[in-house]
Protein backbone atom coordinates (compact mmCIF):
# COMPACT_ATOMS: atom_id res chain seq x y z
CA UNK A 1 0.00 0.00 0.00
CA UNK A 2 2.53 2.20 0.80
CA UNK A 3 4.85 1.74 -2.37
CA UNK A 4 0.97 2.64 -4.06
CA UNK A 5 1.19 6.00 -2.46
CA UNK A 6 4.34 6.92 -3.03
CA UNK A 7 4.29 6.08 -7.26
CA UNK A 8 1.32 8.55 -7.49
CA UNK A 9 3.99 11.04 -6.92
CA UNK A 10 0.46 13.38 -8.41
CA UNK A 11 -1.15 13.00 -5.35
CA UNK A 12 -1.07 15.65 -2.88
CA UNK A 13 0.88 14.43 0.53
CA UNK A 14 -1.09 16.41 3.32
CA UNK A 15 -4.80 17.48 2.97
CA UNK A 16 -4.23 21.06 2.77
CA UNK A 17 -2.91 20.38 -0.55
CA UNK A 18 -5.59 19.48 -1.78
CA UNK A 19 -8.09 20.81 -4.46
CA UNK A 20 -10.62 20.67 -6.92
CA UNK A 21 -8.43 20.26 -9.50
CA UNK A 22 -5.83 17.90 -7.57
CA UNK A 23 -7.89 16.10 -5.02
CA UNK A 24 -7.44 12.98 -3.07
CA UNK A 25 -8.57 9.45 -3.50
CA UNK A 26 -11.35 8.00 -1.22
CA UNK A 27 -9.03 5.43 -0.24
CA UNK A 28 -6.14 7.52 0.56
CA UNK A 29 -8.36 9.77 2.85
CA UNK A 30 -10.08 6.38 4.82
CA UNK A 31 -6.35 4.96 4.90
CA UNK A 32 -5.09 8.38 6.40
CA UNK A 33 -8.05 7.74 8.92
CA UNK A 34 -7.46 4.78 9.91
CA UNK A 35 -3.81 5.00 10.34
CA UNK A 36 -4.55 8.08 12.63
CA UNK A 37 -7.33 6.30 14.47
CA UNK A 38 -5.30 3.08 15.40
CA UNK A 39 -3.11 5.27 16.73
CA UNK A 40 -5.18 6.95 18.90
CA UNK A 41 -4.60 5.02 22.67
CA UNK A 42 -7.71 3.19 24.58
CA UNK A 43 -9.28 5.42 27.04
CA UNK A 44 -11.17 4.65 30.31
CA UNK A 45 -14.68 6.97 30.72
CA UNK A 46 -17.60 7.12 33.27
CA UNK A 47 -20.94 6.95 32.14
CA UNK A 48 -24.72 5.95 32.25
CA UNK A 49 -25.90 2.77 30.33
CA UNK A 50 -28.61 4.11 29.11
CA UNK A 51 -29.36 1.25 25.83
CA UNK A 52 -28.41 -2.11 25.95
CA UNK A 53 -28.89 -4.45 23.12
CA UNK A 54 -27.65 -8.08 22.73
CA UNK A 55 -27.07 -9.86 19.27
CA UNK A 56 -25.89 -12.98 19.32
CA UNK A 57 -21.78 -12.65 20.42
CA UNK A 58 -22.46 -8.67 19.91
CA UNK A 59 -24.18 -6.32 22.06
CA UNK A 60 -24.56 -2.73 21.55
CA UNK A 61 -25.00 -0.24 24.01
CA UNK A 62 -24.88 3.49 24.48
CA UNK A 63 -23.00 5.60 26.95
CA UNK A 64 -24.22 8.92 28.60
CA UNK A 65 -22.11 11.43 30.30
CA UNK A 66 -23.04 11.77 33.60
CA UNK A 67 -23.47 15.37 34.01
CA UNK A 68 -23.69 16.98 30.37
CA UNK A 69 -26.52 15.67 27.47
CA UNK A 70 -23.49 13.89 25.20
CA UNK A 71 -23.76 10.65 24.93
CA UNK A 72 -21.77 8.05 22.66
CA UNK A 73 -22.75 4.51 21.09
CA UNK A 74 -20.28 1.85 21.51
CA UNK A 75 -20.23 -2.17 20.63
CA UNK A 76 -18.88 -4.84 23.40
CA UNK A 77 -18.75 -8.88 22.86
CA UNK A 78 -20.86 -10.82 24.66
CA UNK A 79 -18.07 -12.27 26.78
CA UNK A 80 -17.17 -8.72 27.86
CA UNK A 81 -20.59 -8.68 29.25
CA UNK A 82 -20.53 -11.98 30.73
CA UNK A 83 -17.29 -11.52 32.94
CA UNK A 84 -19.23 -9.01 35.53
CA UNK A 85 -20.85 -10.45 38.49
CA UNK A 86 -23.59 -8.29 38.59
CA UNK A 87 -25.52 -7.92 35.10
CA UNK A 88 -25.53 -4.83 33.58
CA UNK A 89 -28.79 -3.16 32.98
CA UNK A 90 -30.20 0.30 31.89
CA UNK A 91 -29.38 2.82 34.12
CA UNK A 92 -26.29 1.20 35.57
CA UNK A 93 -23.28 3.48 36.26
CA UNK A 94 -20.38 2.41 34.62
CA UNK A 95 -16.50 2.74 33.64
CA UNK A 96 -15.71 1.30 30.64
CA UNK A 97 -12.33 0.97 28.43
CA UNK A 98 -13.18 2.70 24.85
CA UNK A 99 -10.93 2.23 21.90
CA UNK A 100 -11.84 3.74 18.65
CA UNK A 101 -12.12 1.75 15.52
CA UNK A 102 -12.34 2.94 11.82
CA UNK A 103 -13.79 0.22 9.52
CA UNK A 104 -12.00 0.91 6.11
CA UNK A 105 -14.52 -0.14 3.56
CA UNK A 106 -17.68 1.41 5.26
CA UNK A 107 -16.08 4.21 6.56
CA UNK A 108 -17.60 4.17 10.10
CA UNK A 109 -16.11 4.93 13.21
CA UNK A 110 -17.05 2.01 15.94
CA UNK A 111 -15.87 2.72 20.17
CA UNK A 112 -15.33 -0.64 21.28
CA UNK A 113 -15.82 -1.72 24.68
CA UNK A 114 -12.36 -3.82 25.84
CA UNK A 115 -13.35 -3.86 29.20
CA UNK A 116 -16.50 -2.69 31.74
CA UNK A 117 -16.79 -1.95 35.08
CA UNK A 118 -19.99 -1.57 36.99
CA UNK A 119 -19.31 1.35 39.72
CA UNK A 120 -20.74 0.50 43.01
CA UNK A 121 -21.82 2.45 45.96
CA UNK A 122 -18.58 1.97 47.70
CA UNK A 123 -16.56 3.20 44.61
CA UNK A 124 -18.89 6.18 44.31
CA UNK A 125 -18.48 6.94 47.96
CA UNK A 126 -14.36 6.84 47.68
CA UNK A 127 -14.71 8.78 44.76
CA UNK A 128 -16.92 11.25 46.73
CA UNK A 129 -14.64 11.56 50.10
CA UNK A 130 -11.50 11.71 47.75
CA UNK A 131 -12.65 15.03 46.35
CA UNK A 132 -14.13 16.46 49.50
CA UNK A 133 -10.57 15.70 51.23
CA UNK A 134 -8.94 17.62 48.19
CA UNK A 135 -11.49 20.36 48.51
CA UNK A 136 -10.79 20.38 52.39
CA UNK A 137 -7.15 20.42 51.44
CA UNK A 138 -7.77 23.82 49.70
CA UNK A 139 -9.54 25.72 52.12
CA UNK A 140 -12.84 25.23 50.78
CA UNK A 141 -14.79 24.24 54.03
CA UNK A 142 -12.68 26.61 56.41
CA UNK A 143 -15.05 28.61 58.67
CA UNK A 144 -13.32 31.89 58.10
CA UNK A 145 -14.69 31.67 54.36
CA UNK A 146 -18.31 31.53 55.08
CA UNK A 147 -20.77 34.00 55.18
CA UNK A 148 -22.88 35.27 57.97
CA UNK A 149 -26.68 34.99 57.09
CA UNK A 150 -28.73 38.26 57.34
CA UNK A 151 -30.99 38.59 60.36
CA UNK A 152 -34.19 39.10 58.44
CA UNK A 153 -33.98 38.40 55.08
CA UNK A 154 -36.27 40.58 53.07
CA UNK A 155 -35.74 38.64 49.45
CA UNK A 156 -34.55 34.52 49.26
CA UNK A 157 -34.06 33.12 46.81
CA UNK A 158 -34.71 29.48 46.54
CA UNK A 159 -33.15 26.75 44.12
CA UNK A 160 -35.18 23.60 43.92
CA UNK A 161 -36.96 21.09 41.75
CA UNK A 162 -40.04 21.79 39.76
CA UNK A 163 -43.34 21.55 41.52
CA UNK A 164 -40.84 19.32 44.51
CA UNK A 165 -42.04 18.54 48.06
CA UNK A 166 -39.10 20.77 48.72
CA UNK A 167 -40.00 23.67 47.33
CA UNK A 168 -43.52 23.45 49.34
CA UNK A 169 -41.36 22.73 52.48
CA UNK A 170 -38.98 25.52 52.39
CA UNK A 171 -42.35 27.91 50.97
CA UNK A 172 -45.10 26.75 53.48
CA UNK A 173 -42.69 26.84 56.34
CA UNK A 174 -40.91 30.27 56.03
CA UNK A 175 -44.68 31.99 55.55
CA UNK A 176 -45.55 30.27 58.88
CA UNK A 177 -43.18 31.46 60.41
CA UNK A 178 -42.51 35.45 58.91
CA UNK A 179 -45.59 35.41 56.57
CA UNK A 180 -43.76 38.89 54.89
CA UNK A 181 -40.62 36.83 53.37
CA UNK A 182 -40.60 37.07 49.70
CA UNK A 183 -39.25 34.45 47.42
CA UNK A 184 -37.24 34.21 44.08
CA UNK A 185 -38.07 30.82 42.95
CA UNK A 186 -35.66 29.08 39.83
CA UNK A 187 -37.03 25.96 39.39
CA UNK A 188 -34.44 23.23 37.86
CA UNK A 189 -33.43 19.36 37.42
CA UNK A 190 -31.86 18.14 40.92
CA UNK A 191 -30.86 15.27 39.06
CA UNK A 192 -29.80 13.37 36.51
CA UNK A 193 -26.96 14.55 33.75
CA UNK A 194 -28.35 18.32 33.33
CA UNK A 195 -29.19 18.75 37.51
CA UNK A 196 -25.27 20.54 37.96
CA UNK A 197 -25.45 22.66 34.98
CA UNK A 198 -29.36 24.24 36.01
CA UNK A 199 -27.90 24.58 39.55
CA UNK A 200 -25.20 26.72 38.31
CA UNK A 201 -26.93 28.70 36.09
CA UNK A 202 -29.52 29.74 38.41
CA UNK A 203 -26.95 29.96 41.55
CA UNK A 204 -25.03 32.69 39.44
CA UNK A 205 -28.51 34.56 38.21
CA UNK A 206 -29.33 34.68 41.82
CA UNK A 207 -25.84 36.07 43.39
CA UNK A 208 -25.97 38.21 40.65
CA UNK A 209 -29.31 40.25 42.23
CA UNK A 210 -28.82 42.62 44.90
CA UNK A 211 -32.18 42.45 46.31
CA UNK A 212 -31.60 38.84 47.41
CA UNK A 213 -30.30 38.61 50.72
CA UNK A 214 -29.69 34.57 50.42
CA UNK A 215 -29.96 31.54 48.23
CA UNK A 216 -31.21 27.97 49.55
CA UNK A 217 -30.69 25.10 47.51
CA UNK A 218 -33.32 22.04 48.19
CA UNK A 219 -33.85 18.92 47.32
CA UNK A 220 -35.59 16.17 49.33
CA UNK A 221 -33.72 12.85 49.72
CA UNK A 222 -32.82 10.27 47.39
CA UNK A 223 -30.57 7.62 46.46
CA UNK A 224 -26.98 8.38 46.08
CA UNK A 225 -26.90 8.19 43.05
CA UNK A 226 -29.66 10.98 43.08
CA UNK A 227 -27.89 13.32 45.17
CA UNK A 228 -24.66 12.99 43.03
CA UNK A 229 -25.24 16.24 41.15
CA UNK A 230 -24.83 18.29 44.79
CA UNK A 231 -21.06 16.70 45.51
CA UNK A 232 -19.85 18.05 41.76
CA UNK A 233 -17.13 19.63 41.65
CA UNK A 234 -17.37 22.34 39.54
CA UNK A 235 -20.97 22.85 41.48
CA UNK A 236 -18.86 23.39 44.80
CA UNK A 237 -16.73 25.86 43.38
CA UNK A 238 -19.14 27.65 42.02
CA UNK A 239 -21.32 27.68 45.53
CA UNK A 240 -17.46 28.84 47.83
CA UNK A 241 -17.42 31.71 44.81
CA UNK A 242 -21.07 33.53 45.50
CA UNK A 243 -20.97 36.39 46.74
CA UNK A 244 -24.60 35.83 48.53
CA UNK A 245 -24.72 33.26 51.76
CA UNK A 246 -25.75 29.83 50.49
CA UNK A 247 -27.52 27.46 52.74
CA UNK A 248 -27.79 23.61 51.54
CA UNK A 249 -30.85 21.37 52.16
CA UNK A 250 -30.46 18.52 50.49
CA UNK A 251 -31.93 14.80 51.50
CA UNK A 252 -32.69 14.24 54.70
CA UNK A 253 -30.07 14.33 57.85
CA UNK A 254 -28.05 11.39 57.24
CA UNK A 255 -27.12 12.21 53.54
CA UNK A 256 -24.12 14.47 53.55
CA UNK A 257 -23.22 15.49 49.86
CA UNK A 258 -19.96 17.99 49.53
CA UNK A 259 -22.29 20.77 48.92
CA UNK A 260 -22.87 20.89 52.77
CA UNK A 261 -19.02 21.20 53.76
CA UNK A 262 -19.28 24.46 51.25
CA UNK A 263 -22.09 25.83 51.89
CA UNK A 264 -22.11 29.06 54.58
CA UNK A 265 -25.33 26.98 56.13
CA UNK A 266 -26.33 23.44 56.30
CA UNK A 267 -30.04 22.91 57.04
CA UNK A 268 -30.52 18.97 57.88
CA UNK A 269 -33.72 19.12 55.59
CA UNK A 270 -35.36 21.76 53.31
CA UNK A 271 -38.24 22.32 56.71
CA UNK A 272 -34.81 22.85 58.97
CA UNK A 273 -33.95 25.68 56.12
CA UNK A 274 -37.05 27.49 56.38
CA UNK A 275 -36.96 27.37 60.23
CA UNK A 276 -33.12 28.69 60.11
CA UNK A 277 -33.31 31.72 57.45
CA UNK A 278 -36.28 33.66 58.72
CA UNK A 279 -37.08 34.05 62.60
CA UNK A 280 -40.52 32.89 63.69
CA UNK A 281 -42.50 36.02 63.98
CA UNK A 282 -44.33 34.91 67.04
CA UNK A 283 -41.29 34.30 68.77
CA UNK A 284 -39.84 38.14 67.91
CA UNK A 285 -43.21 39.53 69.27
CA UNK A 286 -42.83 37.59 72.52
CA UNK A 287 -39.29 38.93 72.52
CA UNK A 288 -40.30 42.09 71.68
CA UNK A 289 -43.30 42.31 74.43
CA UNK A 290 -40.78 41.09 77.22
CA UNK A 291 -38.14 43.67 76.12
CA UNK A 292 -41.20 46.32 76.66
CA UNK A 293 -42.27 45.13 79.70
CA UNK A 294 -38.61 44.60 80.97
CA UNK A 295 -38.00 48.45 79.95
CA UNK A 296 -40.83 49.65 81.33
CA UNK A 297 -40.46 47.69 84.75
CA UNK A 298 -36.77 49.95 84.58
CA UNK A 299 -38.48 53.04 83.81
CA UNK A 300 -40.72 52.34 86.57
CA UNK A 301 -38.08 51.14 89.49
CA UNK A 302 -36.06 54.23 88.01
CA UNK A 303 -39.16 56.91 88.49
CA UNK A 304 -40.37 55.05 91.83
CA UNK A 305 -36.13 55.55 93.32
CA UNK A 306 -35.97 58.72 92.19
CA UNK A 307 -39.11 60.15 93.81
CA UNK A 308 -38.38 58.27 96.93
CA UNK A 309 -35.15 60.23 97.20
CA UNK A 310 -36.50 63.64 96.21
CA UNK A 311 -39.31 63.22 99.07
CA UNK A 312 -36.05 62.46 101.57
CA UNK A 313 -34.22 65.39 100.52
CA UNK A 314 -37.71 67.38 100.66
CA UNK A 315 -38.25 65.74 104.41
CA UNK A 316 -34.88 67.44 105.43
CA UNK A 317 -34.95 70.50 107.85
CA UNK A 318 -32.93 72.45 105.50
CA UNK A 319 -35.47 71.69 102.94
CA UNK A 320 -38.81 71.79 104.80
CA UNK A 321 -38.08 74.88 106.49
CA UNK A 322 -35.44 76.66 104.93
CA UNK A 323 -35.40 79.94 107.36
CA UNK A 324 -34.06 77.31 109.74
CA UNK A 325 -30.94 78.27 108.58
CA UNK A 326 -30.82 81.90 108.42
CA UNK A 327 -32.35 82.02 111.99
CA UNK A 328 -29.67 79.63 113.95
CA UNK A 329 -27.33 81.82 111.81
CA UNK A 330 -28.71 84.69 112.38
CA UNK A 331 -28.55 83.64 116.22
CA UNK A 332 -25.24 82.95 115.66
CA UNK A 333 -23.93 86.28 114.36
CA UNK A 334 -26.20 88.45 117.65
CA UNK A 335 -24.26 86.33 119.71
CA UNK A 336 -21.15 86.47 118.20
CA UNK A 337 -22.35 89.79 118.20
CA UNK A 338 -23.12 90.64 122.00
CA UNK A 339 -19.62 88.77 123.13
CA UNK A 340 -17.91 91.05 121.15
CA UNK A 341 -19.79 94.35 122.63
CA UNK A 342 -19.17 92.66 125.83
CA UNK A 343 -15.14 92.09 124.93
CA UNK A 344 -14.78 95.78 123.36
CA UNK A 345 -16.76 97.22 126.59
CA UNK A 346 -14.45 95.49 129.04
CA UNK A 347 -11.54 96.03 127.32
CA UNK A 348 -12.11 99.99 127.28
CA UNK A 349 -13.24 99.65 130.34
CA UNK A 350 -10.22 98.32 131.90
CA UNK A 351 -7.89 100.46 129.94
CA UNK A 352 -9.95 103.33 131.21
CA UNK A 353 -9.26 102.69 134.76
CA UNK A 354 -5.85 102.03 133.62
CA UNK A 355 -5.66 105.11 132.23
CA UNK A 356 -6.72 106.77 135.62
CA UNK A 357 -4.13 104.70 137.31
CA UNK A 358 -1.34 105.65 135.12
CA UNK A 359 -2.39 109.06 135.33
CA UNK A 360 -2.45 109.31 138.83
CA UNK A 361 0.93 107.86 139.00
CA UNK A 362 2.22 109.80 136.56
CA UNK A 363 0.93 112.91 138.79
CA UNK A 364 1.75 111.30 141.68
CA UNK A 365 5.65 111.70 140.60
CA UNK A 366 5.82 114.40 138.65
CA UNK A 367 8.22 117.27 140.04
CA UNK A 368 4.91 119.42 140.95
CA UNK A 369 4.08 116.98 143.29
CA UNK A 370 7.23 117.16 144.81
CA UNK A 371 6.96 120.77 145.02
CA UNK A 372 3.70 120.87 146.85
CA UNK A 373 4.68 118.42 149.58
CA UNK A 374 7.21 121.12 150.93
CA UNK A 375 9.90 120.69 148.58
CA UNK A 376 12.65 122.78 146.41
CA UNK A 377 14.82 122.22 143.27
CA UNK A 378 17.36 125.63 143.65
CA UNK A 379 19.41 126.73 141.01
CA UNK A 380 22.24 128.52 139.66
CA UNK A 381 21.25 131.78 138.89
CA UNK A 382 23.55 132.31 136.14
CA UNK A 383 24.16 128.73 135.41
CA UNK A 384 26.92 128.31 137.36
CA UNK A 385 29.91 126.83 136.39
CA UNK A 386 27.90 124.59 134.07
CA UNK A 387 28.61 126.51 130.60
CA UNK A 388 26.14 126.71 128.08
CA UNK A 389 23.26 125.65 130.38
CA UNK A 390 20.63 127.82 132.26
CA UNK A 391 19.09 127.33 135.71
CA UNK A 392 21.91 125.09 136.86
CA UNK A 393 20.09 122.35 139.33
CA UNK A 394 22.40 122.54 142.55
CA UNK A 395 22.97 119.40 144.13
CA UNK A 396 26.16 119.86 146.38
CA UNK A 397 26.86 122.55 148.59
CA UNK A 398 30.26 122.88 147.06
CA UNK A 399 28.34 123.71 143.76
CA UNK A 400 27.05 127.09 145.91
CA UNK A 401 29.81 128.54 147.63
CA UNK A 402 29.17 131.56 150.09
CA UNK A 403 27.79 134.69 147.38
CA UNK A 404 26.42 132.51 145.04
CA UNK A 405 23.02 133.75 143.49
CA UNK A 406 20.37 131.31 143.86
CA UNK A 407 16.97 131.11 142.00
CA UNK A 408 14.50 128.45 144.32
CA UNK A 409 11.66 127.27 143.23
CA UNK A 410 8.77 125.87 145.27
CA UNK A 411 5.30 124.94 144.78
CA UNK A 412 4.20 128.99 144.99
CA UNK A 413 6.64 130.05 142.38
CA UNK A 414 9.99 131.11 142.33
CA UNK A 415 12.34 133.65 144.52
CA UNK A 416 15.97 134.49 143.97
CA UNK A 417 18.40 133.90 147.54
CA UNK A 418 22.17 133.98 148.19
CA UNK A 419 24.33 131.03 149.54
CA UNK A 420 26.43 131.70 152.75
CA UNK A 421 28.63 129.02 152.32
CA UNK A 422 27.83 125.50 153.73
CA UNK A 423 28.19 123.34 156.72
CA UNK A 424 28.80 119.60 157.17
CA UNK A 425 25.59 117.41 158.15
CA UNK A 426 26.33 116.55 162.29
CA UNK A 427 27.77 113.66 162.82
CA UNK A 428 29.64 113.88 159.18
Amino acid sequence: MSEDLTAATTVPATAAETSPDNPWPLQLLSQKLKLHIDRAPSAWVEGQVIELNRRGTNAYLTLRDIDAEISLPASVWTKVLDRQDIPLERGSRVVALLKAEFWLKTGRLNMSVKDIRPVGLGDLLARIERLRHALAAEGLFSDARKKRLPLLPHRIGLITGRDSDAKKDVLRNAALRWPAVEFEIREVAVQGNTAVAQVIGALRELDARPDVDVIVIARGGGALEDLLPFSNEELIRAVADAVTPVVSAIGHEADRPILDDVADLRASTPTDAAKRIVPDVVEELARVRQARDQLRRGVTRLVERETDRLSSLRSRPVLASPEVMVAARHDDVERLKGRAHAAITTAVVRSADQLVHLKAQVRALSPQMTLDRGYAVVQLADGGSAPGTRHHVVRHPTEAPAGTDLTVRVAGGRFTAQSTGHEEPAGG
